[in-house]
């Protein structure tokens, strides 16, 4: 599976950016996915994930109310839409699918088989 996301730039703080994500897999209902941030020298951390069927969606603590993810299984899109941007978000963000059979939602790295390029945040003041 090919994952490619993009939609990452430079924002001032307060403001939004949305990030987007597609996959080759078909049907885009197969996979379950989400969204990762690597912040230099640090391990990736959880941001948000989703189930296969978009239906069910968790949030790290530091993103609830302020980022929104969907999964769009007609057009084969994830997004990330994310509001109130802090300069603590600055960071590289992933998108990450695996296969799923369920609606169960992943929020650990090491659970996702395919990645995307990673597109820069930034958030400044």
């Amino acid at each position: 599976v090919q994952v490619a996301d993009s939609g990452g730039g430079l924002v001032q703080a307060g403001g939004s950016l949305r990030l987007s994500c597609t996959a080759s897999e078909r049907p885009f209902s197969n996979i379950a996915m989400g969204w990762f941030r690597q912040f230099p020298g640090k391990e990736r951390e959880f941001v948000a994930a989703t189930s296969r069927l978009g239906t069910i969606t968790y949030y790290s603590e530091s993103t609830k109310g302020r980022f929104t993810i969907s999964k769009h299984n007609d057009n084969n899109t994830l997004h990330l839409q994310m509001n109130h941007l802090k300069i603590e978000d600055t960071a590289l963000y992933f998108c990450a699918a695996r296969w799923a059979n369920t609606g169960s939602v992943w929020q650990n790295p090491l659970d996702y088989g395919f990645w995307g390029q990673g597109t820069q945040v930034t958030v400044s003041s």
